[in-house]
């Protein structure tokens, strides 16, 4: 049996704040590395203020940074899935098996790892 390259990290759970929320994430893409994972799902929900909320915000925001340059090869909003799609399976190719979990879902983000 394959060894599982996708890691699921729930940044909503114990209704952190953004801080919290983003060391969170560091530290776990860090270890997602390190342990090998070809990609992450970033679960940071939407908010219910109807354009998503502060902690999806920080961590789109936190994914462009240039600091997580060694880390993140890319990613994709839920939003975004088809567009990215394709490219993302051909890097790693179990996300097939969660692509309608994440297609137009805004609470999440998928990250792949260098």
């Amino acid at each position: 049996m394959a060894r599982v390259k996708v890691k699921e990290i729930n940044l909503e759970r114990g209704n952190p704040t953004v801080s919290t929320a983003i060391s969170r994430l560091v530290n776990e893409l860090l270890t997602a590395k390190g342990a090998g994972y070809k990609a992450v799902i970033v679960i940071h929900g939407y908010g219910s203020s109807g354009v998503g909320g502060a902690i999806k915000i920080a961590v789109r925001a936190k994914l462009k940074e240039t600091s997580l340059i060694g880390i993140v090869r890319d990613f994709a909003a839920g939003e975004e899935w088809l567009d990215k799609k394709r490219s993302f399976i051909d890097v790693c190719p179990q996300l097939r098996d969660f692509s309608s979990y994440i297609e137009s879902n805004r609470g999440l983000t998928v990250v792949l790892i260098k």
